[in-house]
């Protein structure tokens, strides 16, 4: 699915002064849930728990000290479940070791990043807690990072599949190209919509893709049944991120696990912002360049951007995009098999994008 600005009716008249909760009161979308999934995975999980506990374990005091204070706030871990479900949605019901220590591996890839981000992106909360570089220090954190990179490759040795630890170790570098390439781009009000995609594929779409594609290889699935497990691991990311990126901007702390405006205190360039720009141009071109490429903001400045985006428009569409996405991960799950397992993750699919209204 190619987005282009274009497709997203780009926004002309001058804006009209709206509350933003009036402009958030968007037309219905199929809510979803999770608790389905987690649910069904329920013991499988408390097995991936476990694993995770014990595999961050070390003599070095301050590894488990500041792993701990990531993972143990980790909600859902939608990563993790995501390749565990993989391995049952295909209709396997007996034991999954492999998928189960491909699940920890995916859920120790994912902390380690958040470590690495939270320092390059100089973000104050992580899952509703304090950053841990504001704790134990950025030098700490990049090596707890490290440790449980490392960690995660031995699961994935573990496991004796090549075809999972060639995956996830795509996955890991294809993680960290998409933050150097977002890096680089920080700031660009000229971003094209095909790079955004990049970014977000990359650094998000990625992990949920190689998370669902590995349970199903763990689990022995066919290469039908991989293929579309990845895609809808993709579209799902995807969708996940894209309502996000709507959050930062709609959305409540509580929500999010960050502060909302982080993103635009940071000056990234998501989709919600680029929108806002394009469909104010010739009004606000002063504001948005002070703001964002100068980086010259105040206090008061989020109030006046979000006011800007949630009236354009911008984040209605931004959540209608995610709303394709996750039809498009619906529709890639049609080749497995009709079950309980099956409707979670089509569920889960929507609640990627309701958890954002």
């Amino acid at each position: 699915m190619r987005v282009n600005f274009g497709r997203i009716s780009p926004f002309a008249p001058v804006l009209k002064e709206i509350s933003v909760d009036a402009a958030l009161a968007v037309a219905p979308r199929p809510k979803g849930d999770v608790d389905a999934l987690v649910h069904l995975a329920k013991d499988d999980m408390a097995a991936v728990d476990a694993l995770i506990i014990a595999r961050m374990q070390s003599d070095v005091p301050v590894i488990p000290l500041l792993a701990e204070h990531l993972v143990s706030a980790g909600g859902k871990r939608l990563r993790p479940l995501l390749t565990v479900a993989a391995a049952r949605a295909i209709g396997q019901t007996g034991a999954i070791e492999g998928p189960k220590k491909l699940a920890a591996s995916v859920e120790f890839i994912h902390t380690a990043t958040l470590l690495h981000d939270d320092i390059v992106d100089g973000s104050e909360m992580r899952r509703g807690k304090v950053a841990a570089h504001l704790i134990w220090g950025s030098a700490s954190s990049v090596l707890v990072g490290d440790f449980l990179f490392a960690r995660a490759f031995e699961l994935m040795v573990e496991t004796d599949s090549l075809r999972a630890l060639g995956i996830l170790a795509r996955a890991s570098a294809v993680i960290a190209e998409g933050e150097v390439l977002q890096l680089t781009r920080a700031h660009d009000l000229n971003l094209d919509l095909d790079t955004y995609l990049q970014i977000i594929r990359a650094k998000t779409a990625e992990l949920f893709a190689a998370a669902a594609e590995s349970g199903a290889v763990g689990a022995g699935a066919t290469d039908e049944q991989v293929a579309a497990l990845r895609d809808y691991g993709m579209a799902l990311g995807i969708a996940f991120q894209l309502a996000d990126d709507a959050l930062d901007y709609g959305g409540a702390t509580e929500t999010l696990g960050k502060n909302a405006g982080d993103d635009f205190n940071e000056g990234k360039a998501t989709l919600p912002l680029l929108l806002a720009v394009q469909r104010t141009k010739g009004t606000e071109d002063l504001f948005w360049d002070r703001v964002i490429t100068k980086g010259d903001r105040k206090p008061e400045d989020f109030d006046r951007a979000r006011q800007l985006i949630v009236a354009s428009g911008a984040v209605e569409a931004t959540l209608d995009t995610a709303s394709e996405y996750a039809d498009r991960a619906k529709t890639a799950l049609q080749v497995l098999p009709a079950g309980p397992w099956r409707s979670a993750l089509e569920a889960l699919a929507d609640f990627a994008v309701s958890r954002a209204m």
